[in-house]
């Protein structure tokens, strides 16, 4: 277990773990909580009251943050002719067809997120068990199976996420990094929290947000009122 320090630990006596926090005093605590030596990932927890194993329930997307996630992304592109042309131009680190599919097949897997026009779609299909687990897999729902490769690398480099509700109805997902500052890390979310409101699905019944934490890579769970988000999704 990792040592804190009295600054951490005295600042953590600060949080009421069951108190709902108004959005910008809890991304304030956050802040201050981080105390790691390195760059910290903030990231929220938004739990849904909905069923995943309902097929009309299950909420699913791709947002792009408007300050990115601070992340370097390496894309992956399955193209060919013009297209494999359009996504080297468009800054992808990686483009190709079937010499790509046989090296991942031998085990490389050396890349974030991976586009496809959908006339690749067949050959990718042969490393759906190796790309699909990993959430890899290209799909239209997230935009990564398309024609305009060209956008779909840039969004993706950009600060474009994937986001779906697991098995116990919480969507995980990166905001940005400590350094982004309040502001940023606020846009970022409210960017985020407006896109899964927009999705509630029509088969949702009764409180569809039913809570939101704010956390740090090695911080403690900050809860936030989600009465307070509400002026971002309005």
């Amino acid at each position: 277990m990792a040592k804190h320090g009295k600054r951490y630990i005295e600042l953590r006596k600060k949080i009421e773990a069951e108190k709902l926090y108004p959005a910008e005093e809890a991304m304030n605590l956050v802040l201050e909580m981080a105390t790691a030596k390195f760059d910290e990932t903030v990231e929220v927890a938004i739990n849904l009251g909905v069923d995943p194993r309902h097929a009309d329930q299950m909420v699913r997307g791709a947002v792009v943050l408007p300050h990115g996630t601070g992340k370097k992304v390496r894309v992956l592109v399955f193209a060919q002719g013009e297209k494999e042309k359009e996504a080297k131009e468009a800054q992808a680190d990686y483009v190709g067809g079937e010499e790509l599919i046989d090296k991942i097949k031998n085990g490389w897997l050396e890349f974030d997120k991976v586009v496809a026009t959908p006339d690749m779609m067949s050959k990718v299909g042969k490393i759906g068990r190796i790309l699909g687990p990993r959430g890899l897999m290209p799909s239209t729902k997230t935009g990564t199976v398309t024609f305009d490769v060209a956008k779909a690398v840039e969004e993706l480099k950009g600060g474009k996420i994937d986001f779906k509700v697991d098995k116990g109805g919480v969507i995980h997902a990166p905001i940005g990094k400590v350094s982004f500052g309040k502001e940023k890390l606020l846009n970022n979310l409210r960017t985020l929290f407006e896109t899964i409101v927009r999705l509630k699905p029509a088969s949702a019944k009764g409180t569809y947000i039913k809570g939101v934490t704010l956390s740090t890579t090695m911080g403690p769970g900050i809860k936030v009122d989600p009465a307070s988000l509400k002026d971002f999704a309005s």
